[in-house]
């Protein structure tokens, strides 16, 4: 997912432990002097007028048995962006185990008669990141398939598992119909985004617009007019169409689609979120044929009602996955708040941070522990140092989940966030990207030429800190040459 921008002020320097005991002998790859930075990686800051004084970087060989490679202001505190998001899956793997999952309860308190729900359905979430459209179709399925056409009562829809405060979308940097700032919920649909498809139709004039998933009560054009462009460039589409979102009962377009830009899509959040699964789950069971004479609302599922079905979410290991490839803040969230939940009974981010808390202290002993904040790096006020965060990294190394922590980072040049990285070493590094305005961070596994794998960790904070990419990218390729 694309990392929105903020402003981060400079953290003050913590002291740390020694990332590692200094040893009696090193490789010759170590004779670099370990507290100056490579000189094509200071070019390439230069280039980027990102200041080293900024920049925080540590190499290390993987069993941190040796000194470090490179150990560049490694005790002070900085903003690590989405590279947060790598403590929080870490830590999820470790405490929740790779086959987690997360279920949501369908009960009732009527009976099922000739195809008809005489009663109110209730559906209880428990967090799981990922309902989907997809999966929330197969949910409703099976409420069909259990001879349920028709519900003559309510649907209530219970998010209590998770107990949040007022949150609103803006508050980061203000935008809040960005899908990256939703708000986390027990009963997550869809991420709260809707999909927005442009289809030109030259013949009619117009762009006709699919949306998915269905969803009720919000009023929806069918089309807006095609335009014209200078030149027959496609340009800003998405300002052309002049949208308005804020009215929480219409999204409506004053602008129209340039015809030159062909098919795309637009995923956003739309306004009043508290009203997006009531009106996806009404829109895509009426879409399915299905029908309800009461209302689709929020609530809680009363005691002595009875079980109707449970529907499991995939595992926690897939679920990292899809966080640390895509940067998903959101799915992010909903794993932190789990933790939480495991801890105390229900979610909240205090919890999550205790828990946090308290793992990283068993498992990153001696080292500063972060200020996770809400888990997935899109806060101005998360901290971590390069030491510790490369330490950590040390430890998953040696840890029962390493392989699905590593196999949810980009692979550098291939997948993910690191796809269209400009590094020389394809498929050779699994590396987590964080971006703000004023932070950029990489933090993962590069594998040198000679087969010898290092924990690598750079992070910049300044006003040009992503401008620090290139840098990144001439430090993996520097890792690899040794």
């Amino acid at each position: 997912m694309a990392q929105p921008v903020a402003t981060a002020p400079q953290a003050p320097a913590a002291s740390v432990a020694p990332l590692a005991a200094p040893v009696a002998s090193v490789s010759p790859a170590s004779a670099w002097p370990a507290s100056r930075l490579p000189a094509e990686v200071e070019a390439a800051l230069q280039r980027g007028k990102v200041s080293p004084d900024a920049v925080s970087v540590v190499v290390m060989d993987v069993s941190g048995a040796q000194r470090p490679l490179l150990d560049v202001h490694s005790d002070v505190g900085r903003n690590p962006a989405s590279v947060m998001k790598l403590v929080t899956t870490y830590a999820a793997l470790e405490m929740l185990g790779t086959a987690y999952t997360w279920d949501t309860r369908i009960s009732t308190d009527g009976q099922i008669a000739q195809g008809a729900l005489n009663g109110n359905l209730y559906v209880q979430g428990s967090g799981d990141p990922k309902l989907v459209m997809e999966r929330l179709w197969l949910l409703q399925r099976r409420l069909l398939g259990q001879g349920i056409q028709v519900i003559v009562g309510d649907v209530v829809l219970d998010s209590s598992a998770f107990a949040l405060p007022p949150i609103d979308p803006a508050r980061f940097d203000n935008e809040p119909y960005r899908p990256y700032n939703a708000v986390p919920d027990a009963l997550l649909l869809n991420y709260k985004s809707l999909t927005m498809r442009f289809i030109p139709d030259a013949a009619a004039g117009v762009a006709r617009i699919a949306y998915e998933p269905a969803i009720a009560h919000l009023r929806l054009p069918s089309s807006v007019p095609l335009l014209k462009t200078k030149g027959n460039a496609c340009g800003d589409w998405r300002g052309a169409l002049k949208a308005q979102m804020a009215d929480p009962t219409q999204i409506q377009f004053l602008g129209g689609y340039p015809a030159a830009c062909g098919e795309n899509s637009w995923a956003v959040a739309p306004a009043a979120p508290d009203r997006f699964a009531p009106r996806v789950f009404e829109g895509m069971w009426r879409e399915l044929g299905g029908k309800v004479t009461g209302q689709v609302r929020m609530g809680t599922t009363p005691d002595g009602v009875q079980p109707l079905m449970s529907f499991s979410s995939p595992t926690l290991g897939e679920v990292v996955r899809d966080i640390n490839k895509y940067s998903n803040n959101v799915m992010t969230q909903q794993v932190f708040l789990t933790l939480g939940k495991q801890r105390a009974g229900v979610g909240t981010f205090e919890g999550g941070r205790q828990a946090v808390a308290q793992w990283w202290s068993e498992r990153v002993p001696g080292m500063v522990a972060p200020t996770i904040d809400n888990g997935a790096g899109l806060s101005r006020d998360a901290r971590i140092t390069a030491g510790s965060l490369a330490k950590m990294l040390s430890v998953a190394w040696n840890s029962n989940v390493m392989p699905e922590l590593m196999a949810s980072m980009p692979i550098v040049g291939v997948d993910g966030t690191m796809k269209n990285s400009k590094s020389a070493h394809t498929g050779g590094a699994h590396l987590k990207t964080g971006t703000l305005r004023d932070a950029s961070a990489i933090a993962g596994y590069v594998n040198g030429r000679d087969g010898r794998r290092w924990v690598v960790v750079a992070m910049a904070n300044s006003d040009n800190a992503p401008q620090a990419r290139p840098a990144w990218d001439a430090l993996i390729d520097w890792v690899a040459a040794q």
